[in-house]
């Protein structure tokens, strides 16, 4: 009876990992593909769920249902007018048909080689089929920018700008590279759901000639604003000169009209204050005259009826 327990626990527990080792899940990203022996075996497993195999004989193999990415390599690419230039492109993809894609690439990274070979070309072909300005711009929308600080809004209404005629453009360059890599890659189950360049730069040489010009350009607006500053400058020079001339002559007219004012003023004081007393006004200034004209080595020979001695006539000291 013991021997019988045994027994059975061995089928019970051979039984559950037998079932465990057939059982798989497939979540909402992924789809399964069920081979034997390296052949397919049943329809492929979109839908998530529960499902089963036959163990050791039959793989399963997952691959993602959602949006994957691709990131080309910048590459040099010469333009419709021979202008080289780098481009840098990114494509998002998906698989469709996961058994086609099993029996061709069957994993990740030989789908992306193929996207390689696929896209690089593509790209190379429609970036040298037209000019810069159309992988650049995708309408002819006009360019409403300006320098700022070196152009009013009049400036740069009445400013000639190159003008060019967008005949293609980038978007519509991008939806061709699409259309022409899409047939390509049917084979293998994918389906390329978007192509954008990411970036276009000029190359190394043709980058420096470019910044070559930019530094010409910045100096010559550099010196414009030193020319302009020297110039308003010297206006503002001028127009301090000026003030400070008027400042100063309206300063001594004022100046000289008080003073002028305070003379006449004097005068009549001493006019009046010496209209009083003829007499003491004349003794006094002659005093003056004394004290300027005589001091104590002057020798002076004069008659005695000379008015300047006048005040000397019958004095008798004490």
């Amino acid at each position: 009876m013991k021997q019988k327990s045994i027994v059975v626990a061995v089928i019970f527990l051979a039984a559950a990992a037998v079932l465990f080792s057939s059982a798989y899940i497939v979540d909402e990203t992924e789809q399964v593909v069920v081979t034997q022996f390296g052949k397919l075996v049943s329809a492929p497993k979109m839908e998530p769920g529960l499902y089963f195999r036959i163990p050791v004989i039959q793989n399963t193999n997952y691959f993602p249902k959602n949006l994957l990415q691709w990131d080309g390599d910048p590459g040099q690419i010469p333009t419709l007018e021979k202008t080289y230039i780098w481009v840098d492109t990114f494509a998002r993809w998906r698989i469709v048909d996961p058994v086609k894609f099993f029996e061709t690439v069957s994993n990740l990274i030989s789908a992306e080689a193929r996207l390689d070979d696929i896209l690089d070309p593509a790209v190379r072909n429609f970036v040298t089929s037209y000019r810069l300005i159309e992988t650049v711009r995708w309408t002819n929308r006009e360019m409403d920018t300006f320098e700022l600080g070196i152009e009013t809004d009049e400036d740069s209404k009445k400013r000639e700008r190159p003008r060019f005629n967008i005949t293609t453009g980038r978007e519509k360059i991008e939806e061709g590279i699409l259309a022409q890599a899409q047939p390509k890659l049917d084979p293998f189950g994918i389906e390329l759901v978007d192509v954008k360049i990411k970036r276009v730069n000029y190359v190394d040489q043709v980058r420096q000639s470019v910044y070559g010009r930019m530094i010409a350009e910045r100096k010559q607006i550099a010196e414009k604003f030193r020319s302009e500053g020297r110039g308003e400058a010297q206006k503002i020079r001028g127009e301090k000169e000026r003030d400070l001339k008027q400042i100063t002559s309206e300063a001594y007219r004022t100046a000289q009209k008080i003073k002028g004012e305070a003379d006449a003023k004097a005068t009549r004081i001493f006019a009046e204050a010496f209209g009083v007393d003829p007499e003491f006004y004349s003794f006094t200034k002659t005093l003056d005259t004394y004290a300027e004209t005589l001091d104590k080595d002057s020798d002076i020979v004069l008659s005695t009826d000379a008015e300047f001695l006048k005040y000397f006539k019958g004095y008798t000291p004490e």
